[in-house]
């Protein structure tokens, strides 16, 4: 036994071990990310590096980091060489994007399936697949609507994840912008819809009134949703995630780092507005006016800063206070 434990120690000192033994905590255990975009802001933020344990919903099928090449075929066609429990409603999740599967994205599972959501502007109401009798033994009669006969929860994770927020920015949000896609003919995954109980904004679509977006989850799907709700790229354009597609669960953050330009901060460097955060700028800028030369050079001088209050801490209990900015 002493021989053979002395033998993997010297197996492990070697690179090759080395490299074998990295590429089994990669494929395994856990992974490195980084936070690219503000979708999950305000509970994650851009340059928020973080592990992701990868035995959270199974044991995703290996594949070669940088690459992303599948080292094994997907021998039970589910994606994974071991099924584990799924993401729950709640639960922030990493997972392959559907229409592009090399990339990693990272958002927050709001509906599993057979569940039924409702997206007006400022406002997400679901219907739970158990049914009222599980919503009203679950939730606050203050937060449950009566609508076409069934009950929706209005918002049901704000209360517990201070993170969400709807804030549009980029001059619009995503409540318009899916309007405008559907009467453009773009692809989006929610169907516009008119309920007469809701005491919502209309809108003309196709010549009939609109003023709700409705959709139901797949079985075996999860529907997935940025906190930053009004300037996220997530579910309700691209559809619900297959289990196939998940790869984990965020687990701690070991390093922050503030590394956005006073460009990116005040443009944003994509159409969903996410990477814009005035907010930010106005907290640095104080008094100058955001969009001037002095808040400009206020921002540059704070730039790459390092965000000590976020190292070291789990996502599971981040997500559940006030966030640190």
């Amino acid at each position: 036994m002493k021989k053979l434990l002395q033998k993997l120690l010297h197996f492990s000192s070697t690179w090759t071990g080395t490299i074998i033994i990295v590429l089994f905590l990669i494929f395994f255990v856990a992974q490195s990310f980084v936070i690219p975009s503000g979708s999950m802001k305000r509970t994650l933020l851009i340059g928020d590096f973080l592990f992701a344990k990868k035995f959270s919903y199974g044991i995703p099928t290996p594949h070669l980091p940088w690459f992303e090449m599948p080292i094994l075929p997907d021998i039970f066609g589910n994606g994974h060489l071991i099924e584990g429990s799924k993401p729950q409603r709640g639960d922030i999740v990493i997972f392959r994007y559907p229409k592009n599967e090399k990339i990693h994205y990272v958002k927050r599972c709001v509906a599993t399936g057979g569940d039924e959501l409702i997206y007006i502007d400022k406002e997400l109401l679901i219907h739970f697949s158990e049914g009222d009798e599980y919503i009203k033994s679950h939730y606050p009669e203050t937060k449950i609507v009566t609508l076409q006969g069934k009950l929706w929860v209005s918002n049901p994770y704000m209360d517990d994840h201070p993170g969400i927020q709807y804030q549009p920015e980029a001059g619009g949000n995503i409540y318009e912008m899916l309007l405008k896609y559907f009467i453009n003919d773009k692809e989006i995954d929610m169907t516009p819809a008119f309920i007469e109980e809701l005491n919502a904004p209309e809108f003309m679509v196709d010549d009939r009134p609109i003023n709700a977006l409705y959709k139901k989850v797949e079985e075996g799907h999860f529907y997935m949703v940025g906190d930053n709700r009004d300037n996220s790229n997530d579910s309700r354009f691209w559809g619900a995630v297959p289990y196939r597609l998940i790869v984990g669960k965020p687990w701690l953050i070991y390093f922050s780092f503030e590394g956005r330009s006073y460009k990116q901060m005040f443009g944003g460097d994509d159409e969903y507005g996410s990477g814009q955060d005035h907010a930010g700028l106005a907290r640095v800028c104080g008094t100058a006016p955001i969009d001037s030369k002095a808040c400009e050079a206020l921002w540059e001088k704070e730039r790459y800063k390092i965000r000590w209050g976020r190292i070291g801490r789990q996502v599971t209990s981040i997500e559940r206070e006030e966030p640190i900015e």
